[in-house]
């Protein structure tokens, strides 16, 4: 552990309650079940599933559980292949997250707008929930024996933070005087075979220009074990004290074409890409989407990479269930084309599509393409967000209210659909706390959730189960999508 900076911690003894034992299972064998409170795994204290995991990977396991207030083992040979099969409550024991020691002055929470949920204020930096859920953690307050756990058990990839590789800039990025060495971080576990994929999130004046030049090469230069880096713009609501501000679009064009020259030198040097920039980038300055083939086969679209790209590729893909242009025309001959009566169906049918003002171009295009296929009239409505400011442009942070109150005066045809996205949360509620049912009931129309326009064509059909209807309030579903990125899930 030499050269690391590191806060040391106490360990302590916690216990995981189960939540489902799946049948079948060791554990099921064990004869553990909801609500036990698994406390050791072959001799080894646990503090989170990674612990579970880890130390149950034997084909002989004991795990010692409380239950009904008295503690009891169980020891089970496992057969060839057998999954553990438990779930928990939470996947740390302790239920809280480790908080984040920095000060950032383009921290998203530290701009969140007055009087909302508690939990929007917490600035989570858990290296748990980077390897568990791909969260991006700074490395800034990892106790020696946190490093220690890392190499002992794998913990790889890690996610992580670096916004500047330049150590005194890097400390003005994260407002944080004492903030380690990320480059010597980086090497040590590089040397212990540790895979990360790094972010830069890029501010005007900040860690742009040389630093960003500068990170980049840096991280380049410790390829494959960075595996990446992402080239995020800042994001700032207008709760932001710190005088910082967002992107031009010619300053968006400048990173852009740097990050394509930085790119066709690491192809030739490293055979991929290594550093990405997220998809504002190029809805911001109108640039087509790339590729997939543009991302090497990563998958980061919780960081905001290729997200678009999989949107019209799924597109392309859904287009295949409506009818062509030839088929569109009646048959001359008795008895109608399957594509054809499909047309029928839909013609002139009307529904409004919501999303937020930067992803509002792509879907309008994309649904006149629907509409000239399906017969349908789609309103594609781009919602402003009033509570934090008309510089958030993503539909992740729109707000219930918001929709409601720049919806309710429209004609809205049969129904409408929102973001999956805006109700990412275990209550299935969006940022101000209103669920889709609320919506629904507020606008007299059904409204169905979708992550792509796949469910658009679901909810005319009948198959999009995400469906909340103001006349059946009691068949509402759940709309959480396992994973992601929202911290409010694991507390």
């Amino acid at each position: 552990m030499a050269g690391l900076t590191f806060h040391e911690t106490e360990p302590r003894t916690y216990a995981g309650v189960i939540r489902a034992v799946a049948p079948g299972s060791l554990a099921a064998a064990l004869g553990l079940r909801p609500g036990d409170e698994v406390l050791t795994v072959n001799g080894h204290p646990v503090e989170d599933v990674i612990d579970v995991q880890f130390y149950a990977a034997e084909d002989e396991v004991e795990i010692t559980y409380r239950r009904d207030g008295r503690a009891q083992s169980a020891r089970r040979r496992r057969r060839s292949g057998q999954a553990l099969g438990l779930e928990f409550v939470h996947p740390t024991f302790d239920i809280d997250i480790r908080r984040c020691n920095n000060l950032c002055p383009f921290c998203f929470v530290l701009q969140t707008a007055p009087r909302m949920r508690r939990t929007l204020y917490i600035k989570d930096d858990d290296y748990r929930y980077s390897f568990l859920y791909g969260h991006f953690v700074t490395l800034t307050n990892l106790s020696e024996r946190d490093w220690r756990r890392i190499d002992e058990q794998r913990l790889s990839p890690l996610y992580v933070s670096v916004h500047s590789t330049d150590l005194e800039n890097r400390r003005a990025c994260l407002a944080n005087k004492n903030a380690p060495d990320i480059l010597e971080q980086l090497r040590w576990l590089a040397g212990r075979g540790i895979e990360t994929h790094t972010q830069l999130v890029v501010t005007p004046g900040l860690n742009d220009g040389p630093y960003l030049e500068k990170s980049v090469r840096d991280l380049a230069a410790l390829f494959p074990a960075v595996r990446s880096v992402s080239v995020v713009p800042v994001g700032l609501t207008r709760h932001h004290k710190y005088g910082r501000r967002p992107h031009t679009v010619d300053e968006a064009r400048a990173v852009l074409a740097s990050v394509s020259a930085w790119q066709a030198e690491c192809r030739e040097r490293l055979g991929v890409r290594f550093a990405y920039p997220t998809d504002e980038w190029f809805l911001l300055t109108g640039t087509p989407i790339p590729p997939k083939t543009y991302y090497d086969g990563l998958a980061l679209q919780e960081n905001g990479l290729g997200m678009v790209r999989d949107f019209l590729d799924e597109w392309r893909r859904s287009r295949r269930e409506l009818p062509t242009s030839d088929e569109r025309r009646p048959p001359a001959r008795r008895g109608l084309p399957s594509a054809f009566v499909r047309r029928q169906a839909f013609a002139r049918r009307q529904a409004t599509l919501v999303t937020a003002t930067l992803f509002a171009p792509t879907l309008e295009k994309a649904a006149r393409e629907f509409d000239a296929l399906a017969g349908t009239q789609l309103r594609v409505v781009p919602v402003r967000n009033e509570r934090l400011g008309h510089t958030i442009t993503v539909a992740g942070l729109l707000m219930g209210q918001d929709v409601i109150a720049q919806l309710k005066d429209r004609a809205l045809g049969e129904f409408v659909v929102l973001p999956r996205v805006m109700f990412d949360h275990p209550d299935g509620i969006s940022l101000d706390d209103v669920p889709p049912l609320a919506v629904a009931q507020a606008l007299g129309r059904p409204v169905f959730l979708a992550d792509a326009l796949g469910d658009v064509l679901d909810a005319f059909t009948g198959r999009n189960v995400l469906a909340f209807d103001p006349a059946r309030p009691e068949a509402a579903p759940r709309p959480m999508k396992a994973g992601g990125w929202a911290v409010e899930k694991y507390l």
